[in-house]
């Protein structure tokens, strides 16, 4: 099936660019030049994957996000920021955001970030053991949805992914690099606490004390476990 992709910037340059090649990679593309458009155009167009830029007029890419994942959408989003800093990275990956490419970005990596985020997303074969439980949690990989105490709760695509692969292993201690492989793949180069915000945001979730956490355990100075059953 043919995934649509929204492509939100305010350069015009970008917006054609990254249609034409994504187009002609099989892709059905909509675009938007600033957040409150792409609000519109994501409501209507339910595309499977967003790239959003950050610096944009009348609503900038952090705030499309915080409205966005106020109305529980799940859609994966792929930041182009044009911004170095890591705390501008942190902040768009804290509000709800599953990766990012730094501009100027070369096309084939874009195509790349999006393969593997769709991929991830979207699984063409359902995994052998499709529902993980531990404790209050149920997780279930054919719907994508994660349940504590019987209740539905919001995950991105990403913290979908990173707690499925911490609940098939529980009591294995995950490093930050491996997690981070996980989820971009060893063609990418990406910042280990990218892990710590998705890690705090994913107790946010599902933990009844995020601070005092009873299934994410920290292994401090290696990484993150989920913790094993007694």
């Amino acid at each position: 099936m043919t995934k649509t992709i929204l492509v939100v910037d305010d350069n015009a340059g970008v917006r054609t660019l990254v249609r034409e090649y994504l187009t002609a990679e099989g892709f059905r593309v909509l675009t938007a030049d600033d957040g409150r458009h792409a609000l519109f155009m994501a409501r209507d167009g339910k595309p499977d994957l967003i790239l959003l830029d950050i610096m944009m007029p009348e609503m900038g890419g952090y705030e499309f996000i915080r409205v966005y994942r106020k109305e529980a959408q799940h859609t994966p989003i792929i930041l182009l920021t044009a911004k170095l800093e890591e705390s501008d990275k942190v902040l768009g990956l804290e509000l709800g955001a599953d990766d990012y490419v730094t501009k100027p970005f070369g096309m084939r990596e874009l195509l790349a970030r999006v393969r593997a985020v769709l991929r991830r997303t979207y699984p063409e074969t359902l995994p052998v053991d499709e529902v993980l439980r531990s404790g209050d949690i149920t997780l279930d990989k054919a719907s994508r949805i994660v349940k504590v105490t019987q209740r539905a709760v919001n995950l991105t695509p990403s913290e979908f992914d990173l707690l499925a692969l911490l609940m098939a292993s529980p009591g294995r201690v995950f490093s930050r690099a491996v997690l981070l492989e996980n989820l971009q793949g060893t063609s990418f180069e990406g910042i280990e606490r990218t892990i710590d915000v998705h890690i705090r945001n994913l107790r946010t979730k599902i933990e009844a004390a995020p601070a005092h956490p009873q299934y994410i355990e920290t292994v401090f100075g290696v990484g993150y476990r989920f913790k094993a059953e007694q």
